[in-house]
């Protein structure tokens, strides 16, 4: 391979794949997650593409703060397990780690992210809009982290919802896979604004906007206290189970379309869990 062949970093405002739209609305950036044929499902690459706009726009004198959003009624459902994307550089299941995701980098962001949830937000979309500084969230938007599902022991997960929601419900909501409205999340805690559908950019502009008003390095401690309350997470235990069986079947029953193995045979279901 030619040194003209060879694959080049993101730049610019280029995300490294097709499916992360990069605009700026002034002193904002908005990344926009668009590939509607898979309902915005994550590849590999798109999760890095995240990971490198966060820290962009911490670099970039000229963006105060980064809105985050998606298309049509999905706003993150979590990673393509299908590995149907162009983008496939890398093997999900070797690449789905922590060194990819972007959730401890809009945990430690300088500038503010603030995400517009305009629908489905399950899995790794859920846990990008509690990392984030704030949520915005549609009415029409529905939550759900279908983890155990699909044999992963998402031990990020267990600390930060334990954290945000109490023990009870994140017991409830990790152990069922269960479907949350929007307005079970906002009585929840989940969430904290819940807007009509057709205003949600707006409010979610004007919320980055409010937190852009506040002192900088001010906002920063007030980050860092609130990120020591949310803990660390056991990862050598969720690499071992991304790494393990279970993980491994439930991404094969996931591309499937079936109830893995471990289901009973009376509890299985037609399709995907």
């Amino acid at each position: 391979m030619s040194a003209q062949e060879q694959p080049k970093p993101p730049s610019g405002d280029w995300l490294g794949t097709p499916y992360l739209r990069f605009e700026r609305d002034g002193v904002f950036a908005v990344c926009t997650v668009d590939r509607p044929e898979a309902r915005n499902a994550l590849t590999p690459a798109m999760y890095f593409g995240l990971r490198y706009v966060i820290n962009r726009v911490d670099r970039d004198p000229a963006v105060a703060g980064l809105l985050l959003t998606g298309t049509g009624d999905t706003f993150v459902p979590g990673g393509d397990l299908g590995k149907s994307g162009t983008d496939d550089w890398l093997d999900f299941e070797t690449a789905l780690g922590m060194d990819v995701t972007p959730f401890d980098t809009l945990r430690r962001s300088a500038k503010p992210v603030v995400c517009a949830v305009n629908g489905l937000c399950q899995g790794g979309g859920l846990m990008i809009a509690l990392c984030s500084d704030l949520a915005v969230v549609s009415d029409r938007a529905s939550f759900r982290v279908p983890e155990l599902l699909r044999g992963i022991a998402d031990t990020y997960y267990a600390q930060v919802l334990a954290r945000v929601v109490g023990v009870v419900r994140a017991r409830d909501l990790l152990l069922t896979g269960r479907t949350l409205s929007a307005q079970e999340a906002l009585d929840w805690g989940l969430v904290s604004r819940v807007v009509p559908h057709d205003e949600l950019l707006g409010a979610a502009t004007e919320a980055l906007a409010q937190i852009c008003r506040t002192a900088p390095a001010a906002r920063r401690e007030i980050k860092a206290s609130l990120d020591g309350y949310l803990g660390h997470f056991a990862r050598i235990a969720m690499e071992s189970s991304l790494a393990g069986p279970e993980a491994l079947e439930g991404f094969q029953a996931f591309k499937q379309r079936r109830s893995p193995h471990w289901v009973p045979a009376e509890l299985r279901r037609d399709g995907r869990l």
